[in-house]
């Protein structure tokens, strides 16, 4: 059960970070992921950002639900 859940703690890694790098290269331009950028703190996301986003909170929950099943059968 452990190495399961290593493999699909690793998988769900990996694709959280490609999603997330997905999302900061849609934005408008490098300097809004340090701060910068257009100063409208409130958009609508809609289309493919919108999906990207949802992906993301989606895989951040099983990321974590998987890391706290880990902890649990480890023991």
């Amino acid at each position: 059960m452990r190495v399961y859940l290593n493999v699909a703690q690793i998988i769900v890694s990996v694709a959280l970070v490609a999603i997330i790098l997905l999302q900061v290269r849609s934005g408008s331009s490098v300097g809004g992921m340090f701060g910068g950028g257009d100063t409208s703190v409130y958009r609508t996301r809609r289309g493919v950002e919108r999906t990207i986003f949802n992906m993301t909170v989606g895989l951040s929950i099983a990321f974590f639900t998987i890391t706290i099943m880990n902890v649990v059968v480890t023991g």
